[in-house]
């Protein structure tokens, strides 16, 4: 008897054990699970805080890229005098400037030589530069229109500078070579072009034609740059606007204002045709021609580009509005 009541209390101690031990495993459960739900809840709350800030910090953006996104940059924040410099690919952008301004200075004096009606020549044969110098610096080629990009934060002010200096050097070798052959052409060759000397009066006629022309050239420019992922939509916008501004040019010049061989739309080029005075009755009569062609050649064509930049974004932003 005394055995059986041993097995029997051993069993029933057995059984209370197994049943302390699966309520200690419940409750451990459940305190597993409860901590997993306040990790879930923590996690999910967590997670809409950060949703919460990210919609807030997008407003923000959007709201300060609203504000100032007409006037913000365009280009790479940390390009400065002390970084572009250290790029071996600034230094290429610089050459495939001077290349570039080297073969429209050429085209350009040969427009001059052969006339208007080999326009279409001088597009297609735009269009094949700037899609051979695209790649390298942008294609912009010419001064006004590297203004307009620096005064539309498209382009930082060092790198805008020394593009215009690549552009000149460019024009300028243009010219020496045009002229080389010139003279070995001897007697029978034809003149380099040059630009007529303004005219006693004509000053602001001859401006406004630069101005209205660089405008077309700097809005046709802003606007192909919405377009450069296709090269050949990019060159054919700006060859188009080129061209449109040779020919109003010619017409308002030509037929009702009288004048001749008094525009060109590029103040690198510009500055090889000649247009300063070299002979006067006196330095302050030399002085001044020299700052009435830089006003009418180069700097009211450079507010030109600028104005047709400007034109072009704004345009740009009352559409998206």
């Amino acid at each position: 008897m005394a055995t059986k009541k041993s097995k029997s209390s051993k069993k029933s101690g057995k059984t209370q054990s197994t049943k302390k031990d699966s309520a200690e495993k419940s409750v451990v459960k459940s305190e597993v699970e409860s901590t997993k739900k306040d990790s879930i809840e923590t996690t999910d709350t967590e997670s809409e805080d950060e949703s919460t800030e990210t919609n807030t910090s997008e407003d923000t953006v959007k709201t300060t890229s609203s504000k100032r996104g007409f006037f913000a940059k365009k280009y790479e924040e940390k390009e400065s005098i002390l970084t572009i410099f250290k790029k071996r690919k600034f230094y290429g952008s610089l050459l495939g400037e001077i290349i570039g301004t080297f073969f429209i200075t050429m085209l350009l004096f040969g427009l001059s030589l052969m006339g208007l009606a080999n326009v279409a020549t001088y597009a297609f044969a735009i269009i094949a530069i700037l899609i051979a110098v695209y790649a390298f610096s942008g294609a912009c080629l010419n001064p006004l229109v590297t203004v307009g990009m620096m005064a539309t934060r498209r382009m930082s002010v060092i790198r805008g500078i020394m593009y215009i200096i690549a552009e000149v050097i460019g024009a300028w070798l243009g010219w020496l070579i045009f002229n080389a052959f010139h003279l070995a052409g001897g007697e029978t060759a034809y003149d380099i072009p040059t630009i007529s000397a303004i005219a006693e009066g004509k000053f602001w006629l001859v401006t406004l034609v630069e101005l209205l022309g660089a405008t077309i050239i700097g809005f046709f420019f802003a606007r192909a740059l919405d377009y450069k992922r296709s090269v050949f939509t990019f060159a054919a916008m700006v060859a188009g606007g080129m061209a449109l501004a040779v020919v109003i040019g010619y017409v308002i010049s030509a037929a009702f204002l009288g004048l001749s061989s008094n525009f060109i739309f590029n103040p690198a080029a510009a500055v090889m045709m000649q247009i300063f005075p070299t002979v006067g009755d006196n330095f302050g009569e030399i002085f001044g021609g020299i700052c009435q062609a830089l006003a009418a050649y180069a700097l009211f064509p450079m507010i030109g580009g600028t104005i047709g930049f400007f034109l072009s974004d704004f345009n740009k932003k009352l559409s998206e509005d």
